[in-house]
């Protein structure tokens, strides 16, 4: 791993601690319930994706949260910039991960075309 891969980590590692923190900070309790899954920066550190864990929220919530989240995305980036001491911050972009619910699906696609086959010998 060269220099810049290892900055590139750790800034996502600091990220994935600040932004819980910083989330708790806000005033609206109906964000402290959201789980940051991981952190992906772009290869400039100017941008950074933020996963949120998508829990069984209704499609209505997530867009909710999402709005919530993307008003206070200035404060958030000023808590990360106060507590780094950074010059900037990347800018954050929320979104839901949704990665294990499509896996789970495969999953059971995949089951139930094995019991069909055990069905069918």
């Amino acid at each position: 791993m060269n220099p810049a891969e290892i900055k590139l980590k750790r800034t996502e590692a600091v990220l994935a601690e600040l932004i819980p923190e910083a989330i708790t900070q806000l005033s609206d309790a109906r964000l402290h319930e959201i789980d940051v899954i991981e952190v992906k920066c772009s290869k400039g550190r100017s941008d950074a994706k933020v996963y949120l864990d998508p829990h069984d929220y209704s499609d209505e919530e997530r867009r909710f949260f999402l709005k919530q989240l993307n008003k206070a995305r200035p404060v958030i980036e000023d808590y990360c910039l106060k507590d780094q001491g950074w010059y900037r911050c990347p800018k954050l972009a929320f979104e839901f991960d949704d990665q294990l619910q499509k896996q789970q699906s495969i999953e059971a696609l995949f089951k139930q075309i094995e019991k069909e086959r055990n069905d069918e010998s």
